[in-house]
């Protein structure tokens, strides 16, 4: 066999249902991937690819990676974005990027992926020697799965995938999880206890390590309020008493105000990275920091306290502990949810005008509380675009249920909802997977609306039209509905405030029929953005 079906192998060892990109590169263009039962998912933009491996490896339970393949030259260079948002999302992925013929592969202009790609891998190999096509493989599955998640990059120069291979028995790297010391755990219990006013805020850390339960467990047995980023939001159930939501450029009033008055923030499966869509963390109170990296401790936030290790092993030994310090409830859990609930409201009824407002064109807000109401959050799978999009959504959607919400914390390329949502719709067939964008994102990846159709992935996309980019002075144009429609798909354009909840209404009902669905709503061009301040 060549190194071509070598590979193909390992992806059935490994565990691999689908390979996503676009020709050429040998793994599509040989019919292998068919041969050995994996479905190739061909996109019209190579990033658009990226995006739904990242999508697959985020909503996955267990050890899922998403795997990615291109050409070379172009297609590398098209791909570099998508595997550069995996990285700073702290994806799993594995990308198989065809590299030139070894005989002109210094040859410059060659854009090489093995220089390139280091600065957003977590590991960067080229594959020079037929034979060690299995290490080499196994090495980038076990770097991606292993410690802190990120993409690993196996570039295979063209000639190389025809090399002929000795047979060989593949079994897949270990998966580790490291567990805490229980002396630094003993102490962050000693501290939470000891505080007042404790918040808990939850990383994407938790959803890798799927310690749901152990937080919602710990929040219940220490009467704490969580908190979430972004990327964690949905880790706790956020229709619970003690939910506060998710921190971002826009958030809920009720966050903000308990940030204010904490007296200690443990922060768990995050790296407290400073960004711009994060939580302001306070300066004035005590910091206990649990992550699975080493470096992010004391990185852009001075901890009093860390405690290194897996998320849920962390979570779990707290538990334990704590139970062995309580004697029963300590009492506070009704006073905390009442608070929550009295400063969510003073909050809401603020927000009410623009979430319930008839004018035309539409307020955005209408349309995102609209979808609140119409959408069974428990069955369905949310995402959104970089700017006004994710900022009208992220305080106002409620997610129940872990997995529920895919969300991004630190910088996103316009695009990137809507591979993301097509990878949750054929990761969970059953949910409803909805994406949330504006004009900008749709020019970017609009077309890939298609490849929706073709692979009958019945998404919900919701298109927030309001003919500019985001409140720059950068006038746009088109009628997205009649493209929806053009590339086989449903589209409806919406332009009555009173029309919006029927349409939502209307596009489920297609899409549980099958059909991808895109509702373009022309909205009003609303800047203002829920950002509480710290007093």
């Amino acid at each position: 066999m060549d190194v071509t079906e070598a590979i193909a192998d390992i992806l059935v060892e490994e565990g691999v249902e689908y390979v996503f990109g676009f020709p050429s590169n040998p793994l599509f263009d040989t019919g292998v991937l068919a041969e050995k039962g994996i479905q190739k998912i061909i996109v019209r933009q190579e990033r658009t690819g990226a995006h739904m491996a990242d999508a697959l490896s985020r909503v996955t339970s267990g050890n899922a990676v998403g795997v990615f393949a291109c050409q070379h030259g172009p297609g590398t260079e098209n791909s570099f974005g998508g595997v550069a948002q995996a990285y700073g999302e702290s994806v799993p992925l594995v990308a198989f990027p065809a590299g030139y013929d070894q005989s002109n592969n210094d040859t410059d202009p060659k854009f090489s992926s093995l220089v390139n790609y280091q600065q957003i891998s977590k590991s960067c190999e080229q594959l020079t020697d037929a034979d060690a096509v299995a290490e080499t493989v196994r090495r980038a599955f076990s770097a991606a799965r292993n410690g802190r998640p990120r993409p690993a990059v196996v570039e295979v120069p063209k000639d190389v995938f025809y090399h002929e291979v000795e047979p060989f028995d593949y079994t897949p790297g270990i998966t580790s999880r490291p567990g805490a010391d229980p002396a630094a755990v003993s102490e962050a219990v000693d501290r939470l206890l000891d505080a007042e006013r404790p918040v808990i805020y939850a990383g994407q850390g938790v959803h890798y390590a799927e310690g749901w339960d152990a937080l919602r467990e710990l929040a219940e047995l220490t009467e704490a309020p969580v908190a979430t980023s972004l990327n964690g939001k949905s880790a706790f159930p956020e229709d619970h008493r003690l939910s506060l939501g998710a921190g971002s450029k826009s958030e809920p009033g009720q966050l903000a105000h308990f940030l204010d008055e904490c007296d200690l923030l443990f922060g768990v499966g995050t790296s407290f990275t400073d960004t711009a869509y994060g939580i302001t963390v306070p300066t004035d109170n005590t910091i206990v920091h649990s992550t699975l990296d080493a470096t992010d401790v004391n990185k852009d936030v001075e901890a009093d306290h860390a405690v290194l290790g897996d998320a849920k092993l962390v979570l779990e030994a707290m538990v334990d502990e704590v139970e062995t310090r309580l004697d029963g409830p300590r009492g506070r859990a009704d006073d905390v949810a009442a608070e929550i609930a009295e400063v969510k409201e003073a909050w809401l009824d603020e927000w009410r005008p623009k979430l319930e407002s008839d004018e035309a064109p539409i307020n955005p807000y209408r349309v995102i509380d609209e979808l609140t109401n119409v959408v069974d959050a428990s069955e369905a799978i949310i995402t959104h675009d970089a700017g006004n999009a994710r900022d009208f959504v992220a305080p106002f959607w409620e997610s129940p249920e872990p997995l529920g919400y895919i969300g991004w914390g630190k910088t996103t390329q316009l695009g990137y909802g809507l591979g993301l949502a097509m990878g949750a719709k054929l990761a969970h067939p059953e949910k409803l997977c909805i994406n949330v964008w504006g004009d900008g994102a749709i020019g970017m990846t609009g077309l890939d609306f298609e490849t929706a159709v073709r692979y009958d992935l019945p998404i919900l996309s919701i298109l927030l039209n309001n003919y500019e980019m985001a409140g720059y002075d950068t006038p746009f144009g088109g009628d997205f509905a009649t493209v929806a429609e053009g590339l086989g798909g449903y589209g409806e354009q919406v332009t009555d405030p009173n029309e919006v909840a029927d349409a939502i209404e209307r596009g489920i009902r297609k899409t549980e029929a099958g059909t991808p669905v895109m509702l373009e709503f022309i909205t009003c061009h609303e800047t203002e953005l829920s950002r509480p301040d710290l007093d």
